[in-house]
Parts: C-alpha cells; sequence; structure tokens
C-alpha cells in the first residue's frame, strides 16, 4: 500500500496534466469532451451489464465469439468495443481478437476488488433519470428520490429488488475498494475491543482484526443486516472473537468498547439525524473512548475529489451530504466528542478520529 503522502502527490500531478490537456485545446471542445463522458459511462455500464469482462475472462475473444458469449448483435457488439478500446478499457491483439486489460479486468464480477456493480447501478435507468433533476435539487436543496418515486431513498431500493441488488453490489464494490488503505493508514493495535456500528456483514472489522491479532470485535446493525454476518466472519477466520449484536443505532449502541468504527455511515444521514447518531453512540462510549468514522473528506482545495460529486448523489437520493474537515468537528463537538485528527489514506476515505469528552 503506497503511503497517503504519494498518493496525493500522484493526484496532484496528474491534475496539473489535466489541466494541461484541457489548456491545449479551444475550451469549446474540451467542454464538449467532458460532456460526452457520459457516453462513456454508459458503455462501461453495457459491457457490465452484458458481462464482457467475464467472458474474456477465459482468453482473448473475436467479436462473434464475444457476442455469442454474451448473446448480442456481433457488429454493434464489436462497435461498443472499438469504443472502449479507444477509453483504454479492454484490449485488441494483433489477430483483431477482444481481451482483457488491468482496466477491462475490474468488470469481472469475481474480480478481486470488481467495479461492476457500480458500473451497472450508475448507468441503470433509474439512476440516470434521478442525475436528470440535480438542477432541481440544488435549487431545492431536497433530494430527488422521494419527489420522483414518492418514497425514501432506501425504502425505493427495498421496491425494486433487482435495482436494490445492483446497489448492494456496487456498495460493497467501493467498500472493498476503501478497506485495505483504511487498515493500513491507522494503528487499531491499542484497542482491545472494537466495535463496528452500522457495519453490515462485518467485512471492515474482519481486515481490522486480522491486522490486529490480540483485538476482540463486536458488530452491530440491523437484525437483517447481521443474520449474514457469520459466513463471512468464518470465511476470513475471526468468527471467534467477534460478538454480533443487532439493532438500530437510531435507537441505542451497546456499550464497552474501546473504540467504536462507523464506515459511510454518517454521510448518509443530515446534521441533526447524525448528530442523533453520534449521541447514542457518546451514551456508550466512556469518557476517552475513541470515536472512528471512515469517511470521504472534502479537502480544502479546488483540484479533483471524488467526494465531491459523491456529495452531490448524497443531495440527489437523501438530501445528505459529504463534509470537510471542520463539518466533522462541528458533529463531533454536539455529539460529546473531540475531534483530534483527520488521518489520510491511499484512498479517497479518510479516518476522522475523536474522543469522548
Amino acid at each position: 500500500m503506497p503511503p497517503a503522502g504519494l498518493v496525493r502527490a500522484v493526484e496532484r500531478v496528474r491534475h496539473l496534466l489535466r489541466r494541461l490537456h484541457q489548456r491545449a485545446v479551444p475550451a469549446p471542445a474540451a467542454m464538449l469532451e467532458m460532456i460526452l463522458g457520459a457516453w462513456v459511462a454508459q458503455g462501461i455500464a453495457a459491457a457490465a451489464q452484458l458481462g464482457v469482462a467475464d467472458a474474456l475472462a477465459g482468453g482473448p475473444l473475436s467479436a462473434v465469439e464475444l457476442a455469442r458469449r454474451v448473446d448480442a448483435n456481433p457488429d454493434t457488439l464489436d462497435r461498443l468495443m472499438r469504443a472502449l478500446v479507444g477509453e483504454g478499457i479492454f484490449r485488441r491483439t494483433r489477430d483483431g481478437r477482444y481481451a482483457l486489460n488491468a482496466l477491462g479486468d475490474t468488470l469481472r464480477k469475481d474480480a478481486p476488488v470488481s467495479i461492476a456493480g457500480m458500473a451497472k447501478f450508475v448507468g441503470s435507468p433509474q439512476h440516470r433519470e434521478h442525475w436528470s433533476h440535480l438542477a432541481d435539487a440544488v435549487r431545492s436543496g431536497e433530494a430527488v428520490i422521494p419527489k420522483l418515486r414518492g418514497k425514501e431513498a432506501f425504502d425505493y431500493l427495498g421496491s425494486e429488488p433487482e435495482l436494490g441488488a445492483i446497489f448492494n453490489d456496487a456498495m460493497t464494490s467501493i467498500s472493498e475498494l476503501a478497506i485495505a488503505p483504511v487498515v493500513a493508514a491507522y494503528d487499531y493495535t491499542r484497542f482491545g475491543v472494537i466495535a463496528d456500528i452500522g457495519g453490515g456483514h462485518g467485512r471492515l472489522l474482519a481486515a481490522v482484526l486480522r491486522a490486529t491479532p490480540s483485538a476482540r470485535g463486536l458488530l452491530y446493525d440491523l437484525p437483517g443486516v447481521v443474520a449474514g454476518a457469520p459466513e463471512l466472519l468464518v470465511k476470513y477466520g475471526v468468527a471467534d472473537r467477534v460478538q454480533v449484536v443487532a439493532g438500530s443505532f437510531f435507537d441505542s449502541v451497546p456499550a464497552g468498547a474501546d473504540a467504536y468504527v462507523m464506515k459511510n455511515i454518517i454521510h448518509d444521514w443530515p446534521d441533526d439525524k447524525a448528530v442523533a447518531i453520534l449521541r447514542n453512540v457518546r451514551a456508550a462510549a466512556a469518557p476517552g473512548t475513541t470515536l472512528l468514522l471512515i469517511e470521504g473528506v472534502i479537502p480544502d482545495h479546488d483540484r479533483e475529489f471524488l467526494g465531491k460529486w459523491t456529495d452531490m448523489e448524497m443531495l440527489i437520493g437523501i438530501a445528505a451530504r459529504e463534509r470537510t474537515e471542520d463539518g466533522y468537528r462541528r458533529l463531533y463537538e454536539q455529539a460529546g466528542f473531540r475531534l483530534t485528527r483527520v488521518v489520510a489514506t491511499a484512498s479517497p476515505f479518510s479516518v476522522v478520529e475523536g474522543v469522548a469528552i
């Protein structure tokens, strides 16, 4: 895992090169290129929906062979692949067959870190329709989904099983992308009991415990969620060190942990509900207990940063937000914590450390 400082330096170089690229062409051409990035995203989504990467996992295929594997028209699939290869996604061999490369490989369902679920979710008709109302959300400051679908975002996903399954796959892939950097960037060895609040099936907790052999874990989430945790905890060899507890963090949080971890939870809620959740954690935490929020903290610069766009996703879906360090500091103070530091990782996520006061 590269040091976070090195990753930030590479990001600055990429930013400068991108700005140089933009200034090397007329402004309308640069703007058109960015606008038409939506077409590229949809092409990637189509490849994921068709299962192109999975079909190529066994080796290169001609357009006809690939079309047969994915049940597509050979001519139109060939045209899609030509466009994707031009973007560096997949490659063409000297004999004209299509093959995986590093980017194309990420669209395999069984890739170590698969982005297929995210591609399909962003490319779904429903998600595209939600984003088409971004201007309305910016005007009103209100979420799009409740107005458009007549129900809150998570209720809507529950009512659309296919879309809900795609969303879960997408969130799993993004979570997996963050786990190794988050575990590498922070020292968890000083904690005897680590509680993962809203921790799903326990993937993050399992990774933390594997890196901290002396610690024990507590996994807390809704009953229907933690029901699937034992299989995962056994898979990663930590089941004997984890206590699984069912419940809602809006009601209460189990006491007795030395550190409370919450990954991508607080960004799902507006300030009042975020403070309510954190106050429940504070009620369970003794003075001096550590709170660790793993979130995409928006940095104080004008360069590209993923969190600036996920902030718009939060607005559209649930009228929530990504936050700056000062934003998290204010939440901590209202909930009875003191923010001590923000630890950068090699990913877009940071560890926001605080202590109960």
